[in-house]
């Protein structure tokens, strides 16, 4: 029987393997990034910013729910399973967007879409912090974000190329059977659980347990509450971006070839700047990453009010990525050093609740107001929400 050992350079080839499972998940969430509104104006003439923002809605609401029970779940019936689970839900997805007749279809397949990300996504973060150990989860952490984002973004930029050739439907969703494909043989051939790696390190952890999980990760807890607050308003102006942006830039003359470009911009961005990032929040203070990630973020969203053209919205675009790539691996590897390792894949769960809870939250905020007032409005408003998250991890945060 193979010894087991925790480090990145002793478990290489199951991590990295996980690495490209994850570039899989991401990718399926790339799929819609950049032409879903489009088929919305299209197909089934729908124009209001809160009824083309209602996909966001639910995926956001059902990704969170299924993160929260997938950190329970995850301890119980092993990690492998509960990626290949996700697999097997992802498989409609791709179909249903291909073939949608109304905007409910199309609804359907991002309750699917949302059952996917919460149970594969989990399991590739939770699968990877087992296999590390204490000394490199940043940088764990930066190159599973790296390859899902990148992935975002790699994905999004092709679906509105292809989108721009041939019609926004069906051919972009032929990526999507692809990715199903790939991921589910790969996670049910290949990949192994992680299981023995945590009780491993639970013999050595000196991280005391936690009480009350769900209230000391949700705010009690100061290094936790203050991490879950920020991920909530990161996703929040993410779920933003996601459903704005595409409409924003339509508004200004945009092709949508440009829009592509540009939606791909921030997710790239975000993807590439963790390799970096990560490996900062292994060496650096978490509380400073943090902190300056939401403020670069802030600034960024605020000065979109009044850019005008391609070049200032992709340098902007360019800003917030890399404002999130400052925060995103951070948050993970704060959680993680911050609980006991038979605790940590359902804090890890209640953290990924709230924090995608945040998609749900921007995207009714970001369509109320848009109706209401203006795009503009929605995305200074969350601006001003991401400046606070900021200065909540500067006061509450303790020296990390």
């Amino acid at each position: 029987m193979q010894e087991v050992k925790l480090g990145l350079s002793e478990n290489r080839k199951q991590f990295f393997l996980l690495v490209l499972v994850n570039a899989f998940v991401g990718g399926m969430v790339g799929l819609e990034r950049s032409i879903l509104p489009e088929i919305a104006a299209e197909e089934f003439a729908i124009a209001a910013n809160t009824a083309v923002l209602s996909f966001i809605i639910v995926f956001g609401i059902v990704k969170a729910t299924t993160n929260y029970f997938a950190g329970t779940m995850a301890n119980k019936y092993g990690r492998k399973k509960l990626l290949i689970l996700g697999w097997l839900v992802g498989i409609p997805v791709p179909l249903l967007l291909m073939y949608a007749p109304n905007w409910n279809w199309i609804i359907v397949a991002n309750i699917f879409l949302g059952v996917n990300q919460g149970l594969a996504w989990s399991s590739t973060v939770i699968m990877k912090i087992d296999l590390v150990g204490e000394k490199q989860r940043g940088l764990a952490m930066g190159i599973n974000e790296f390859a899902g984002y990148l992935a975002v973004g790699i994905v999004a930029f092709f679906t509105a190329w292809i989108a721009d050739e041939f019609g926004v439907r069906p051919y972009p969703f032929y990526l999507g059977l692809g990715l199903v494909g790939l991921g589910l043989i790969t996670s049910l051939l290949f990949v192994k659980d992680t299981r023995k790696h945590v009780l491993l390190e639970a013999t050595s952890n000196a991280v005391p347990r936690l009480k009350r999980i769900f209230w000391e990760t949700t705010w009690k807890n100061k290094n936790l509450g203050s991490v879950t607050q920020a991920g909530l308003i990161n996703n929040l102006n993410d779920g933003m971006a996601w459903g704005i942006f595409p409409i924003l830039l339509a508004s200004r003359s945009f092709t949508l070839e440009q829009i592509g470009i540009v939606a791909a911009i921030y997710p790239g961005v975000w993807g590439i700047g963790q390799l970096f990032t990560g490996k900062m929040a292994d060496v650096y203070r978490k509380k400073l990453l943090l902190s300056s990630g939401m403020l670069l973020q802030a600034i960024a969203l605020i000065a979109m009010i009044w850019a005008e053209g391609f070049w200032p919205f992709a340098g902007l675009c360019a800003l917030l990525g890399w404002g999130t790539a400052m925060v995103y691996p951070t948050f993970l590897a704060t959680v993680a050093e911050n609980t006991h390792p038979e605790d940590r894949a359902k804090s890890i769960g209640i953290f990924r609740l709230w924090r995608d809870l945040g998609y749900a939250i921007g995207a009714i905020l970001t369509g109320v107001i848009a109706d209401l007032l203006s795009i503009e409005s929605a995305i200074g408003f969350i601006g001003v929400l991401t400046l606070l998250s900021a200065i909540i991890i500067q006061v509450r945060m303790t020296r990390q």
